[in-house]
């Protein structure tokens, strides 16, 4: 009883630089409450001790020897979901106040979940704020640019995929956590849903969705709990579409991923305005400091940078990773620098050359002279699987979230790549 309620007074989970925790949906109810977050620490030395604490339904093991944790290097926190799939993680760009991630997993099993985390105040601890049910495999996740309650995913049924808009309840991360609350539904009764765009800033009602064979622009009322397809059109026989960006200059113009090309597509007449062919393209994002600038993960030919002015040849190709380069990431704040992920276990850092970004790329970034001529600037390999989840901090740009299949998050700081001040 009395571990019970230490249990209950242990309310927030908490892991410090340094330390890995286990998002564990395997273990059941009758295994510390339902227990579906483990958070330890490892160290090389001994002393381990093993506390029970309710929040999240976990179990927080701390480490009373000092020993440095093994595996640790920099500016690091890890987490892991063991045994549960994952491939989607996105940063809550509406709490102003935390930096905060939202990330889910991929799990055979009927229930999956939602994981809500946020970086404490002095950078020194990784709090686990709610973890929510949901009911289908997560493919794709994507936070509410003016709600950090109100998220997007694209799920798997089994048989087809859909999609829909979530909302957090207002209190969570009790004994029982209260359950999402499911807005509204976004089927398009057409093919398989692959992703969802939400407004690229500030609030606004309308957000699309990309499925196999069209790209759906959709006008959402929340307070109705409703959302309607506006306009519809489909991408052309033998177009198969698997994702896109919204440009964050121009809101009538999205880009879709189309197997070996890239399509532009504007909003106001749903017509196809240009095409980058010969791409076999994963993922593409938009540079958000600079028009026309916009960058494709490929599976052959790494990273490619493009002028859309002059979309026929790239201005800049970096090497990418040994295998396919699954993901690529703009920072919202210092121009040039770039995530990218790859089935090749690695996440790399880049800094695109001054030629890639109208020559106005920021010395501030460089903090030696041979970063000017090495575009990598560092290659993160404490991987054991392939990374499908990439996400800047808009809050704190210098820090980034990414997610491995195995269910793998961490969280690293490239503060030591940018200039001393």
């Amino acid at each position: 009883m009395l571990v019970w309620l230490v249990g209950l007074w242990a309310y927030k989970c908490f892991l410090l630089v340094g330390v890995w925790f286990d998002l564990n949906t395997e273990q059941n109810f009758e295994h510390f409450m339902n227990q579906s977050l483990s958070v330890g620490v490892v160290s090389a030395g001994l002393g381990c001790m093993q506390q029970v604490h309710k929040d999240c339904g976990g179990i927080i093991r701390q480490c009373s020897s000092s020993s440095h944790a093994r595996g640790i290097v920099g500016h690091r926190i890890w987490s892991e979901i063991p045994e549960v799939q994952a491939r989607c993680i996105s940063d809550v760009k509406a709490d102003t106040d935390h930096t905060s991630f939202i990330t889910g997993t991929l799990s055979l099993k009927e229930e999956n979940e939602v994981h809500l985390i946020r970086l404490s105040s002095d950078g020194t601890e990784l709090v686990c704020e709610g973890l929510f049910s949901h009911p289908n495999e997560i493919w794709d996740l994507a936070s509410c640019p003016f709600d950090q309650r109100i998220f997007s995913t694209v799920y798997s049924t089994g048989e087809s995929h859909g999609a829909a808009i979530w909302q957090i309840p207002e209190l969570y991360g009790e004994l029982n956590s209260p359950q999402l609350e499911r807005i509204t539904s976004l089927d398009s009764q057409v093919g398989k849903i692959k992703c969802i765009l939400w407004w690229p800033s500030g609030r606004h009602d309308k957000l699309i969705s990309i499925d196999e064979e069209n790209l759906s622009l959709w006008s959402l009322d929340l307070s109705k709990k409703a959302a309607q397809v506006q306009s519809q059109e489909s991408a052309g026989v033998m177009h198969y579409l698997s994702g896109g960006a919204w440009d964050p200059h121009d809101t009538n113009a999205v880009a879709a991923t189309c197997e070996s090309s890239i399509q532009f597509w504007d909003l106001r007449t749903m017509k196809k305005t240009n095409s980058v062919e010969h791409a076999h393209v994963r993922n593409v994002d938009y540079n958000p400091k600079k028009k026309h600038v916009l960058m494709t993960a490929e599976d052959e030919s790494g990273i490619r940078i493009w002028d859309l002015r002059k979309p026929k040849v790239p201005i800049q190709e970096l090497p990418g990773h040994t295998h396919w380069t699954w993901a690529v990431r703009y920072n919202p704040e210092y121009d040039g620098l770039i995530l990218s992920s790859g089935t090749d276990s690695t996440v790399n850092l880049w800094l695109a050359s001054p030629s890639s970004n109208d020559g106005l790329i920021s010395e501030s970034l460089v903090d030696s002279p041979t970063r000017r001529i090495d575009p990598l600037l560092n290659s993160y390999s404490d991987y054991e699987d392939s990374i499908y989840g990439l996400a800047w901090s808009s809050r704190e740009p210098w820090i980034f979230a990414s997610l491995s299949y195995d269910g793998r998050v961490v969280v690293e700081s490239v503060k030591p790549f940018l200039s001393r001040k």
